[in-house]
């Protein structure tokens, strides 16, 4: 049995969503035609109170678009340094929208609003123009640590006293959720736009939504539309997002539950230093006398897959195809490490 645990991405569909999936009625999604598609994003824009939605093949597209919206040439994006829209997109802010990043330290790869205040660039000639803050929710370079809305809400205030507007990475924001209580419409009053992903902790095999104004969501589709984006009928994915969003969303705290038990074991080896708090459902082991590329050699001869997440760090993800039959073997293989 080989125990996956290099992101929650790796997720099959189950059963009740693969149902849902094949019985989608679809219709032609770029001429807003797909029912399927149409009743995701009706269903994710209500949820979070805003005015709409755009369905997206990826959470890279849904984060490059809005930060498409929010800026322009010769502007700049605030963000933490170790943010996937910064670290992990391509170098998509300079190729899709030309514009610069200014990027600040923080605990557990957050932010607060005084970092933020001191940041935003002055009218001078020789600055780009601040005009975007974004924010991860979970951090996944932070080993899933969790804003709450207590920390947000500085940080919009000052988002609207300096006129900036205000994205939010919420790829893994359903995780937060599950822990903070905090409703989605309250995290949706605070954010220009936000991006949530489906094929991650929800378990789908494909896609993300845009959340945001009627007017940024019609111009999200352009956007989307040039960088290739449009789907047909992509009702049949988009089904399995609303399957997601009904079933998938409660059980979440099960994976947190596990990865806090898997950071426990391997707190046990001799070679790892440190396990990052565990907050949600990343673990990130720090290493000592033992590289990232020799543990995962070992790991891999153990039928168990991890990712490097830096010179000293392995990462590992837990979701919805881990299930305690599984951490109960993972224990038993590092066990003997």
């Amino acid at each position: 049995m080989i125990i996956d645990l290099r992101s929650d991405t790796v997720t099959k569909p189950t059963i009740g969503m693969k149902e849902a999936m094949f019985s989608a009625p679809v219709g032609d999604d770029v001429f807003g035609e797909d029912p399927t598609v149409n009743g995701l994003e009706e269903k994710a824009a209500k949820l979070f109170g805003m005015e709409a939605a755009i369905y997206c093949p990826s959470g890279t597209m849904t984060n490059q678009i809005a930060i498409r919206l929010h800026t322009r040439i010769q502007t700049e994006v605030i963000c933490h340094k170790y943010s996937h829209i910064y670290l992990y997109e391509g170098g998509g802010i300079m190729a899709n929208s030309l514009a610069s990043v200014k990027l600040l330290e923080g605990d557990l790869g957050k932010i607060t609003a005084d970092q933020v205040k001191t940041s935003i660039n002055p009218d001078d000639v020789h600055a780009p123009e601040t005009t975007l803050v974004s924010l991860e929710n979970t951090m996944n370079k932070g080993g899933g640590s969790i804003y709450t809305l207590d920390e947000i809400i500085p940080i919009r205030k000052v988002c609207d006293e300096n006129g900036l507007k205000l994205h939010l990475d919420g790829a893994r924001l359903f995780n937060a959720l599950a822990e903070t209580s905090e409703s989605p419409a309250d995290w949706g009053a605070q954010f220009d736009t936000i991006s949530i992903c489906l094929s991650k902790g929800l378990g789908c095999p494909v896609g993300s939504l845009l959340l945001g104004s009627k007017a940024d969501i019609k111009r999200a589709r352009k956007v989307r539309k040039s960088w290739g984006g449009g789907m047909r009928q992509a009702g049949f994915l988009a089904a399995a997002g609303i399957y997601a969003l009904d079933h998938h969303v409660s059980r979440l705290k099960e994976d947190h539950a596990r990865a806090r038990t898997l950071g426990e074991m391997l707190l046990k080896l001799s070679f790892v230093s440190e396990v990052f708090p565990v907050a949600t459902n990343i673990v990130i082991a720090r290493l000592e006398g033992i590289s990232p590329e020799e543990f995962l050699k070992i790991l891999a001869e153990k039928e168990i897959k991890a990712v490097k997440f830096g010179p000293d760090l392995v990462r590992f993800v837990t979701h919805l195809d881990f299930g305690d039959d599984q951490l109960e073997e993972f224990g038993k293989r590092v066990s003997h490490i």
